[in-house]
């Protein structure tokens, strides 16, 4: 090994889980500063128990945030596009960090954890809501650029928190919510998705949401880095539930139509142009007062130049990240996610096209390798999603 490799290797973190992928005999690679788990039995087998059973993913190097204070709501909104204040306590909103420009700098996920204080009647009191407290999930890659970017723009009448000593997992797929009631009677009843909830598991403090990355009914648990090993055990117990790595949750992740930050959103592209425009509360579109709103604003109003779409491929070769795309002869776009959909058994990509081109059925083509691939631009999701909204 050289001196440089050593350094490399120095710089790439461990996780809690490190020790218990290898046991499971995981294929570790260098990702978002850490080591993960690319696979354990291999990607499509993993990415097939988990559209029709339940895969267990290590998502720890994901950062885990919190902003608490009595203007904790106030002060996102300032970052935010989406609206923080009026959202309810154990509710989740996906939202974006935007530049001044109105790039995106992340996506991140925001739980109203304002925690309620019970009733005490030996002293007399009565149940309350105590201090605001809104937990973020943020993407790994980019978590220490948006630590010091909350850092530099909120108040310092808030305090944000890293809570670097959790570990968080993600249980996904149609038996997800079978497996973990067995594990935690009750827990899925109490949830549809983009909830949330604190729940004590024995003398482990857990955070519990109904969601995640990979279009099926799910569970995003964070849990004390210390326990993370014991809790993976006990659900990997479950008949329903194997482990599953980062290979599963991209192929997954894309046939979903979900963009992955770094690669269909970067800080140069707006939420508009990203088809990402849901993120934008209609109210807060028209009061504005978050960072980004007159750049965001312009491009409502005039419409983007270009849009993400999804593309359907013919034939069996994958289009990959940075294959262009073509009308006729002149370049339109460019994919910047693309892959073998092992559940349609074809090729699909997602990508940037003008959008004179981005209409649902237009005919384009996506130069690999020297050729032309005939391709259409589709509808995402490519898989529909089969999130849990309640009966």
């Amino acid at each position: 090994m050289s001196e440089e490799d050593e350094i490399f290797e120095e710089e790439i973190g461990t996780l809690p889980l490190d020790a218990w992928h290898r046991r499971k005999g995981a294929r570790m690679v260098a990702f978002a500063g850490y080591h993960m788990p690319i696979q354990f039995e291999g990607i499509v087998a993993e990415h097939e128990w988990t559209r029709n059973s339940a895969g267990l993913f290590d998502v720890s190097h994901m950062g885990q945030l919190m902003v608490t204070g009595e203007r904790a709501a106030q002060e996102l909104e300032k970052l935010l596009p989406g609206a923080i204040a009026t959202l309810k306590p154990g509710r989740v909103r996906y939202s974006l960090l935007l530049n001044e420009e109105g790039g995106i700098i992340d996506d991140l996920m925001v739980t109203n954890a304002t925690p309620w204080i019970a009733a005490d009647e030996d002293a007399g009191t009565e149940g309350y809501w105590g201090e605001p407290a809104y937990y973020l999930v943020v993407n790994g890659a980019t978590k220490w650029d948006d630590i010091a970017h909350l850092r530099e723009f909120l108040d310092d009448d808030v305090t944000l928190t890293h809570l670097d000593e959790q570990a968080l997992i993600a249980l996904q797929g149609p038996n997800a919510a079978t497996a973990l009631n067995r594990v935690m009677r009750g827990v899925p009843d109490g949830l549809v998705f983009m909830q949330s909830m604190e729940y004590q598991f024995g003398e482990w403090p857990l955070r519990i949401t109904r969601a995640g990355y990979t279009g099926e009914d799910g569970f995003e648990i964070s849990v004390p880095a210390e326990l993370a090993e014991s809790l993976c055990d006990r659900l990997c117990a479950e008949i329903e539930v194997r482990p599953a790595g980062l290979g599963a949750r991209d192929s997954l992740r894309l046939e979903a139509g979900l963009p992955l930050y770094g690669h269909d959103m970067t800080d140069t592209v707006d939420p508009v142009t990203a088809d990402l425009a849901f993120a934008l509360t209609k109210k807060r579109r028209e009061t504005g007062g978050w960072m980004g709103f007159e750049a965001v604003s312009a491009v409502l109003a005039s419409g983007p130049s270009e849009r993400r779409v999804g593309l359907a491929i013919e034939g069996r070769m994958p289009a990959r990240e940075g294959a262009i795309i073509f009308s006729g002869d002149t370049p339109v776009g460019r994919v910047t996610s693309g892959g073998f959909s092992p559940t349609l058994s074809r090729p699909i990509a997602m990508g940037y096209v003008a959008a004179d081109h981005a209409a649902e059925g237009t005919a384009l083509e996506i130069e690999v390798r020297n050729k032309r691939l005939p391709a259409k631009v589709t509808s995402l999701p490519f898989v529909p999603h089969r999130y849990y909204r309640g009966s």
